[in-house]
């Protein structure tokens, strides 16, 4: 039966403040959602957060939300993003340790989306990707992205001002495969009334399973 638990995790900075969301039946991948910027009122109950984790949990992945260092109950000050990488690498660990023998997923939104792709093609640190309103337009090298050969999703508004759809289409021309783009018609960055789209584009994703190629590459 599906579950909640809520729990500490011992972090670089002191306590990160989680919610582990674990599906109905085994789970077939662990995944760690990042949230929005936490200095613009970004934490993990967001609803962009929750109707990814969500999504996630409904196709078989066990999914860990958090709360970065310096929001809600975690410990710590915001470090400009620097720090925030080593929570998503907590996280990560977390989840692996948890979940020993199954592939780690990590995405997020906004700010958590830039967060969890950086740390994410990073050394092969998660089997696939995916970023929900990247701020791409903020990021000033995404050069990252176009060595990161992991699957990744990018679900966009298509009137989203930190990465419109036409600036995340001629984005795409960059990256390697495998890579695919959503784009939301009529979304802003906030998804604001196309929330269904964005968890059914992330559930589709998910439903097919695209980790399962990463796992038979070297890591």
């Amino acid at each position: 039966m599906a579950q909640n638990e809520s729990f500490d995790l011992a972090g670089p900075a002191g306590r990160l403040e989680c919610i582990l969301m674990t599906p109905d039946g085994p789970a077939v991948a662990a995944a760690v959602v990042c949230h929005a910027h936490p200095l613009q009122g970004g934490v993990m109950h967001f609803k962009v957060v929750f109707r990814a984790a969500k999504a996630l949990q409904q196709q078989g992945l066990a999914v860990l939300r958090f709360n970065f260092r310096g929001v809600g109950r975690s410990e710590g000050a915001h470090d400009q993003g620097r720090g925030e990488q080593d929570d998503v690498r907590a996280a990560l660990a977390e989840m692996q340790r948890r979940f020993p023998r199954l592939p780690l997923i990590a995405g997020g939104f906004s700010f958590g989306a830039s967060m969890a792709l950086q740390v994410g093609c990073a050394a092969g640190a998660a089997s696939a990707l995916f970023a929900l309103g990247l701020p791409a337009r903020m990021i000033l090298d995404l050069g990252f992205l176009e060595a990161c050969r992991a699957p990744r999703l990018f679900v966009q508004g298509e009137a989203d001002p930190f990465g419109d759809g036409d600036f995340m289409r001629r984005l795409m021309e960059r990256l390697p495969e495998p890579r695919t783009l959503v784009v939301v018609p009529g979304a802003d960055h906030f998804f604001g009334g196309h929330l269904e789209e964005l968890q059914d584009a992330l559930a589709a994703w998910a439903a097919a399973r695209p980790w399962a190629t990463a796992i038979a590459e070297p890591r």
